[in-house]
Protein backbone atom coordinates (compact mmCIF):
# COMPACT_ATOMS: atom_id res chain seq x y z
CA UNK A 1 0.00 0.00 0.00
CA UNK A 2 1.29 3.64 -0.94
CA UNK A 3 1.32 6.37 1.70
CA UNK A 4 1.49 9.91 1.11
CA UNK A 5 2.84 12.57 4.05
CA UNK A 6 0.43 15.20 5.55
CA UNK A 7 1.98 17.70 3.74
CA UNK A 8 1.34 15.61 0.04
CA UNK A 9 -2.61 14.96 1.14
CA UNK A 10 -2.89 19.01 2.42
CA UNK A 11 -1.86 20.04 -1.19
CA UNK A 12 -3.90 17.31 -3.05
CA UNK A 13 -7.10 18.21 -0.78
CA UNK A 14 -6.42 21.55 -0.54
CA UNK A 15 -6.40 22.24 3.30
CA UNK A 16 -3.75 23.11 5.69
CA UNK A 17 -1.71 20.53 7.44
CA UNK A 18 -2.80 21.44 10.51
CA UNK A 19 -6.43 19.85 10.12
CA UNK A 20 -5.35 16.96 7.78
CA UNK A 21 -3.77 16.03 11.56
CA UNK A 22 -6.65 16.83 12.85
CA UNK A 23 -9.09 14.75 10.83
CA UNK A 24 -6.09 12.00 11.37
CA UNK A 25 -6.08 12.77 15.37
CA UNK A 26 -10.21 12.15 15.47
CA UNK A 27 -10.02 8.76 13.28
CA UNK A 28 -11.88 10.66 10.57
CA UNK A 29 -9.39 9.46 7.74
CA UNK A 30 -9.52 5.18 6.68
CA UNK A 31 -6.14 3.55 7.15
CA UNK A 32 -3.78 6.30 8.76
CA UNK A 33 -0.89 4.80 10.52
CA UNK A 34 1.22 7.11 13.12
CA UNK A 35 5.17 6.74 13.60
CA UNK A 36 5.88 9.25 16.48
CA UNK A 37 4.57 12.02 15.53
CA UNK A 38 4.48 11.58 11.71
CA UNK A 39 0.77 10.63 9.97
CA UNK A 40 1.08 8.26 6.89
CA UNK A 41 -2.15 8.56 5.07
CA UNK A 42 -3.19 5.82 2.58
CA UNK A 43 -3.06 7.21 -1.36
CA UNK A 44 -6.27 5.86 -1.89
CA UNK A 45 -7.86 7.87 1.60
CA UNK A 46 -10.80 9.84 0.82
CA UNK A 47 -11.46 13.12 1.79
CA UNK A 48 -13.60 13.19 4.67
CA UNK A 49 -16.97 15.59 4.27
CA UNK A 50 -16.61 19.21 6.37
CA UNK A 51 -19.20 18.75 9.63
CA UNK A 52 -19.64 22.35 10.03
CA UNK A 53 -21.79 22.46 7.04
CA UNK A 54 -25.18 21.52 7.02
CA UNK A 55 -26.35 19.38 4.21
CA UNK A 56 -29.52 20.16 2.32
CA UNK A 57 -33.03 19.23 3.32
CA UNK A 58 -35.06 17.07 1.50
CA UNK A 59 -38.08 18.24 2.73
CA UNK A 60 -40.60 20.28 0.60
CA UNK A 61 -41.75 23.32 1.02
CA UNK A 62 -45.47 23.44 0.15
CA UNK A 63 -46.65 26.73 -0.64
CA UNK A 64 -50.61 27.32 0.81
CA UNK A 65 -53.09 29.67 -1.58
CA UNK A 66 -54.31 31.97 1.34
Amino acid sequence: MDFLSVKEISAEWNVSERWIQKLCDEGRIDGVLRFGRSWMIPKAAQKPGDLRKKRASKSKVVKSDV
